[in-house]
C-alpha cells in the first residue's frame, strides 16, 4: 500500500530525526576529545578558512540541487547534467582557490594558512562528486540511508582526528577530518543510489533550471556570509585565540540548532512541493511544520544556553571558558534559526527564489554592519548579531503571509507559547538548581530538572503536538516489535521444519 504525504512525512521526519540526533551525539563525543587535545589557536586557524570553504561549496551546487529536488518528476537526465556542471565548477573554483591561498594567509597575517588551506579546499571539490547523488536520496526520501552514510563518514572521520590529534597536536587533524568525513559520504551515496553518471553531458537541464538555481545559488551564498561574517572579521582584527573561542561556541550553537533544523529542513522543500496543488493543505502542513519546529529548537536552545557554562567546562576544560560566554548569547539566537529554515523552504518550494534572496541579502548588509561594533569588543558585536536574528524573523514572516496567507495571529501562536514555556522552564531550574557548586552535579541537574519541566507542562496544557509525537514513537517501537515477534516465528518454525525433516 502506498504511503500518504503525511505517513511519508512522519517517516521522514523520524528518519531525519533519528539522523540529526545521532550526528550530534556523535559530534559530541568527537568534539570533545578534540577540544581537549587542541588549542583555542588550532580551532581559529581551521575556523577562518570555513567561509571559503562553504561558499566554494555553494557555487559549486550553483541552487541546482534544490532545482532537481524542486522537479515533480527529475530524469537521469537532469542528474547527469547537474553532476557534471557541479564537478567543472569545483575544479576551476579550486585551482583558483589554490593559487590564491597567499592572499588569503596574508589578509589574516598567518603564513601556515597557505598549505593549510589548499588541503582544506579540498573538501568541496570531492564533494562535488556526490552532491547530484545527494539530491536523488533526498527527492526519494531515503532518509534511513542518508542516515546510514552519514553516521557512518562521521564515526570514520571522527576517528582519524581524534588519531591525528593524539599524534601530532595540532589543527592539521580538525583538516583531516574535513576531508575524510566527504570521502566517505560520496561512498556511500554511490553505494546506494543506483543511478551513475554517463559521459553524454547535456547541458539543457541545467540552463532550465539557471533562472530559478542563480537565485537560489546568491540567496545560499548570502546565508553563507551571513552565518560566517563574524568569523571572517574576528580573524582579522582579534587574536586567533580569540577567533577559536568563538568557533568553539559557534560549533557547539550550531550543533544544537541543526538538530532541529536538519531535522525539518531535509524534509520540508519535498513535502512543501507535494503539497503545493491545494493552498489551504499547503498552509496545514506548513503550520505543522512551525509548531514542530517550535516545540524542539525552544527547548533545546534555551537549555543549552541555561548549561553553556557547566557543559563547556565539564566537557572541554576551563580553557573553553571564554566560548561559554559567547554560547550562551548564541544558543538565544539559535533557538530562532530552524524558524528560518522553515520559511526558506516554503520560498523554494513555491518558485519564489527571489523573496528568499531579497530576504537574504537584507540580512547580511545588516550582519556586516556589526563589525562596526568592533571598538566594543567581541561580545557586545555577539549580542548584536542575537537581537539581529530575533527581529529579523518578522521579515521572513512577511514571505509566509504573501505566499499563503499565513497570518500574524497564526505565527503568534504557533511559536510564542513554546517559547515563553520554555523561557520559564528554564528560569525556574536556574532558581532551583542556583546553589549547587559541584559543575556535574548542577549540569545533571539542570538537564533533568529542566526536560522535566518541560514534560509536564507540555501534559498539564494537553499540547497536541507532544502526543502525535509520543504515538509515533510508540508506533515505531510497536512495529520493531512486530518485526522481531514475526523474525523469531519465522525462526521457531524454520526451526521445526529442520527437526521435522531430520526425523
Amino acid at each position: 500500500m502506498a504511503k500518504t504525504l503525511k505517513e511519508k512525512t512522519a517517516s521522514g521526519m523520524w528518519w531525519s530525526a533519528l539522523n540529526n540526533g545521532t550526528m550530534q551525539l556523535l559530534n559530541l563525543v568527537i568534539g570533545i576529545f578534540l577540544a581537549r587535545l587542541l588549542t583555542r589557536a588550532d580551532y581559529g586557524m581551521v575556523g577562518v578558512l570555513t567561509i571559503f570553504t562553504l561558499l566554494a561549496g555553494n557555487l559549486q551546487s550553483s541552487g541546482f540541487t534544490q532545482g532537481l529536488i524542486n522537479l515533480k518528476n527529475p530524469t537521469a537526465r537532469d542528474y547527469n547534467s547537474v553532476f557534471w556542471f557541479n564537478v567543472t565548477v569545483s575544479i576551476i573554483l579550486y585551482v583558483l582557490l589554490f593559487f590564491s591561498a597567499p592572499l588569503i594567509a596574508a589578509f589574516f597575517h598567518e603564513p601556515a594558512l597557505v598549505p593549510l588551506s589548499r588541503f582544506v579546499f579540498l573538501a568541496f571539490l570531492i564533494s562535488s562528486f556526490g552532491i547530484a547523488h545527494g539530491a536523488f536520496m533526498t527527492k526519494n526520501m531515503m532518509f534511513r540511508e542518508m542516515a546510514i552514510v552519514s553516521c557512518t563518514a562521521l564515526v570514520v572521520s571522527g576517528v582519524v582526528g581524534i588519531v591525528h590529534a593524539w599524534i601530532y597536536r595540532s589543527y592539521w587533524s580538525l583538516a583531516w577530518q574535513q576531508v575524510v568525513y566527504i570521502a566517505v559520504m560520496n561512498m556511500g551515496r554511490y553505494f546506494y543510489v543506483k543511478w551513475k553518471p554517463s559521459f553524454k553531458v547535456d547541458w539543457g537541464p541545467v540552463k532550465s533550471m539557471f533562472g530559478f538555481s542563480s537565485l537560489i545559488l546568491l540567496t545560499t551564498m548570502l546565508n553563507t556570509l551571513s552565518q560566517q561574517v563574524l568569523t571572517f572579521f574576528f580573524g582579522r582584527i582579534f587574536p586567533m585565540k580569540e577567533v577559536g573561542d568563538y568557533s568553539q561556541a559557534n560549533k557547539w550553537n550550531t550543533m544544537g540548532h541543526t538538530l532541529v533544523s536538519g531535522t525539518v529542513g531535509l524534509v520540508a522543500q519535498t513535502v512543501m512541493v507535494a503539497a503545493g496543488d491545494e493552498l489551504e493543505r499547503e498552509r496545514r502542513v506548513f503550520r505543522k511544520m512551525m509548531r514542530f519546529t517550535a516545540f524542539m529548537a525552544f527547548p533545546v536552545m534555551f537549555g543549552l544556553a541555561l548549561v553553556s557554562r557547566e557543559f563547556l567546562l565539564v566537557t572541554i576544560g576551563e580553557q573553553w571558558l571564554e566560548s561559554s560566554r559567547l554560547l550562551g548569547y548564541l544558543c538565544i539566537a539559535g533557538a530562532f534559526l530552524p524558524l528560518y529554515t522553515v520559511f526558506q523552504n516554503l520560498t523554494i518550494s513555491r518558485g519564489r527564489s527571489d523573496m528568499y534572496l531579497v530576504c537574504s541579502v537584507l540580512q547580511v548588509i545588516l550582519q556586516i554592519s556589526i563589525v562596526a561594533l568592533y571598538k566594543w569588543g567581541m561580545l557586545v558585536m555577539v549580542q548584536a548579531y542575537v537581537a539581529l536574528i530575533i527581529l529579523w524573523l518578522l521579515a521572513w514572516y512577511t514571505t509566509a503571509r504573501r505566499l499563503i496567507g499565513y497570518s500574524l495571529f497564526q505565527f503568534a501562536k504557533d511559536i510564542l507559547p513554546f517559547a515563553l514555556i520554555s523561557a520559564a522552564v528554564m528560569g525556574i531550574t536556574w532558581l532551583a538548581t542556583r546553589f549547587i557548586e559541584n559543575l556535574v552535579l548542577l549540569l545533571i541537574a539542570r538537564v533533568i530538572i529542566a526536560a522535566v519541566l518541560y514534560y509536564v507542562v507540555m501534559r498539564l496544557l494537553r499540547v497536541k503536538m507532544l502526543d502525535e509525537c509520543l504515538e509515533f514513537l510508540k508506533a515505531k517501537v510497536r512495529i520493531g516489535g512486530d518485526k522481531r515477534d514475526r523474525q523469531s516465528n519465522s525462526s521457531r518454525m524454520d526451526s521445526e521444519a529442520n527437526e521435522a525433516g531430520a526425523q
